[in-house]
């Protein structure tokens, strides 16, 4: 990870009681455009931020992974589904199933995703700042904040607009 990226996750770790008590306050009054403004801030924050540069997501948690996602990554590997399943998938404490280690076990090491194309959901969806009903998705980016530069600096942006 670059340095630049540190220094923000930084930040989001001095500053995360007054993220916590700002993304708890949207979910009582939040703005009825709410999402207009996060996709607007997610597409300007994005503009200076490469994943590639990064990887802390890949690096540091574990993507939730559903049956369609077993079949498409065990199908683009040619891999029957229960041995990928035996090789790959274990379950969590929540009960779901996710890769059995960290990092992800297709991350390479320049950052690239081997299996970028058919990648789980949750990777796709990562990290949730540009999808609607943002008001339902507050505690993942509040965790989210601590892992991702991106999101750390969607929620300063959002709290220096709104808050």
């Amino acid at each position: 990870m670059i340095k630049e990226y540190k220094k923000i996750l930084e930040k989001a770790q001095n500053d995360f009681k007054i993220n916590k008590k700002f993304l708890h306050g949207l979910k009582t009054k939040r703005p009825r455009d709410l999402d207009a403004i996060i996709s607007n801030i997610h597409d300007e924050v994005f503009k200076d931020i490469d994943c590639l540069e990064c990887a802390n997501c890949c690096k540091t948690t574990n993507a939730r992974i559903i049956d369609s996602d077993i079949v498409k990554i065990a199908k683009n590997i040619r891999m029957k589904n229960n041995k990928f399943i035996d090789k790959y998938i274990v379950v969590d404490e929540d009960d779901d199933s996710v890769f059995n280690e960290i990092p992800c076990p297709f991350l390479r090491d320049d950052n690239y995703c081997s299996i970028y194309e058919v990648r789980p959901k949750a990777c796709r969806e990562y990290p949730h700042t540009n999808q609607r009903r943002f008001y339902n998705r507050l505690n993942i980016t509040e965790k989210n904040s601590l892992i991702c530069p991106a999101v750390a600096l969607i929620v300063e942006k959002l709290r220096q607009e709104i808050g």
